[in-house]
């Protein structure tokens, strides 16, 4: 049960990296403030290193719509918490959507921890 649950932390953990580089690239002023700058460059990779990973084990459709989900909503909730986007109840119920979703996606029965299987035409012509 761990080992299956190994690849869904490191697409948790890359999905909030991915929320700091958003946010890390708002405050970055476009690369001109050397901070804000060194974060998204290093979040963004470790959230990318981490995706990459992941879906060694976990389709690519799933763990793809997983991370954009879960970052999108925490970056929105960051947004709305440090008062940078205006706090709406219908932005909230909107953005939980979006975490039930992801969180289907994970607890949908069988195929969830394979990778997608490669097309029969390309293995077999060997390119």
């Amino acid at each position: 049960m761990l080992r299956r649950s190994i690849p869904w932390l490191v697409l948790l953990v890359s999905a909030v990296l991915e929320a700091v580089w958003a946010t890390a690239l708002g405050l970055s002023d476009g690369f001109s403030k050397p901070l804000p700058t060194l974060v998204f460059a290093v979040t963004a990779a470790l959230s990318m290193l981490g995706l990459g990973v992941s879906i060694r084990h976990i389709p690519l459709g799933t763990a793809y719509a997983v991370w954009v989900g879960i970052g999108a909503a925490l970056t929105v909730g960051w947004a709305m918490a440090t008062g940078v986007e205006p706090f709406s109840v219908l932005k909230v119920v909107f953005i939980a959507g979006i975490v039930a979703c992801a969180a289907g996606l994970k607890a949908l029965p069988g195929g969830a921890d394979t990778p997608e299987p490669e097309p029969a035409a390309a293995s077999a012509s060997g390119r």
